[in-house]
């Protein structure tokens, strides 16, 4: 995603609602200044790519995001991962450049990830000790 998809994404994301061409244009042109048809070409290649659907209004669109910027984040690792040779050293890699309240977040997603697995008619300390019990 370009950096100007990425304002625009930006906006349709912290909105969480559908936004017209106008609303993202006018909180666009307090940090920049920027076209009404650049903003409108904007969205309808966000459109085109999948990352948010339109839906008619009169003459305009609104706009909704498709997915949230954690999938989207998550879709960027995945690709920057996928395209390692050695998908190890760039996991020990990527987890040396996090700071401790990223390593924390790591922590709590992967107990998150892990609990349907654990949970599935066991004891929840079963898991843990290896027991079964």
């Amino acid at each position: 995603m370009g950096e100007l998809e990425d304002a625009v994404m930006t906006r349709v994301w912290k909105w969480n609602r559908p936004v017209t061409v106008r609303e993202v244009l006018e909180d666009l042109q307090k940090e920049r200044s920027i076209a009404y048809t650049t903003v409108m070409t904007v969205l309808d290649n966000l459109h085109q790519k999948g990352w948010v659907r339109r839906e008619a209004e009169g003459r305009a669109y609104r706009y909704e995001a498709v997915s949230t910027r954690a999938a989207y984040a998550a879709a960027l690792m995945n690709d920057a991962w996928s395209q390692s040779d050695n998908a190890a050293a760039a996991l020990v890699a990527f987890f040396g450049m996090m700071s401790e309240e990223q390593r924390q977040a790591l922590t709590d997603a992967v107990r998150i990830v892990q609990l349907p697995e654990s949970s599935a008619g066991e004891n929840p300390g079963s898991a843990e000790d290896g027991s079964g019990r």
